[in-house]
């Protein structure tokens, strides 16, 4: 059985980045392509008004992150928080990415603001918190690949801490088998962090854009992540796993 996953994107790329990378929803796809459980994708941008129509079914809602601040007041964002709710409210399961992990946090009651502790970005390490029987492989600690100014900084009150480091505490989390969030990205590779780091470079200050580029001479676990994202998908719906 092959899970279907719709992928809201919620931004696009820098022009000078779309001909090497195309959008996260490709990113996405190439990342779940390494991944043991077998999944079908369906891609809509959701910042370009696209949705999937009401016939069409789908196992699991991933929202990507994006260039916009989750708690922003664009008309797109409202819109889409209006048509999560609704997946939400009918037992669909949600998979939030940096801007999709904010905004979640969000509407379920926690709070997402511009972090005092500034950018984050390159590679990052983060205690695991909790075992779920869906995290296989297990980790103690987990490494990811980040670019993020904005930070959950309340949980959602049925939610559960998953993974926190001291700069970002709250760096993944879920809701019961019906949520699962995290800061990082998984999707991300380092080339692409290289190439967002450099057009950022005088953004984000000399000191941390430094910083940034030597932490990406380590490995990162965006392939794990995503396995357990698709494990959290299949977990109660029967589909096949290895």
């Amino acid at each position: 059985m092959s899970l279907r996953i719709c992928i809201l994107e919620t931004d696009v790329l820098r022009p000078e980045l779309v001909e090497q990378y195309q959008g996260y929803g490709r990113m996405f796809e190439r990342l779940f392509e390494r991944q043991p459980i077998p999944a079908q994708f369906s891609v809509y941008n959701v910042m370009q008004g696209a949705y999937p129509s009401d016939a069409e079914q789908y196992d699991a809602y991933l929202i990507t992150g994006s260039k916009a601040d989750s708690f922003g007041s664009d008309p797109w964002i409202q819109t889409l928080k209006v048509y999560l709710q609704e997946r939400y409210q009918r037992g669909d399961k949600l998979l939030g990415v940096c801007f999709g992990h904010q905004l979640l946090a969000l509407m379920f009651g926690g709070h997402t603001e511009r972090a005092q502790q500034g950018w984050g970005v390159g590679i990052h390490r983060y205690e695991v918190k909790q075992q779920a029987a869906w995290m296989s492989p297990a980790l103690e600690q987990l490494t990811l690949l980040i670019s993020h100014q904005d930070q959950v900084t309340a949980l959602p009150e049925k939610a559960t801490l998953l993974a926190s480091s001291p700069f970002c505490p709250i760096a993944a989390y879920c809701i019961d088998d019906q949520v699962l969030c995290f800061q990082g990205h998984p999707e991300f590779i380092h080339d692409y962090s290289r190439a967002l780091l450099d057009i950022r470079q005088k953004c984000i200050g000399e000191p941390t854009y430094q910083q940034a580029v030597a932490s990406l001479e380590q490995d990162h676990q965006g392939h794990l992540v995503a396995e357990w994202m698709m494990r959290f998908v299949a977990h109660g719906k029967g589909a096949q796993t290895a």
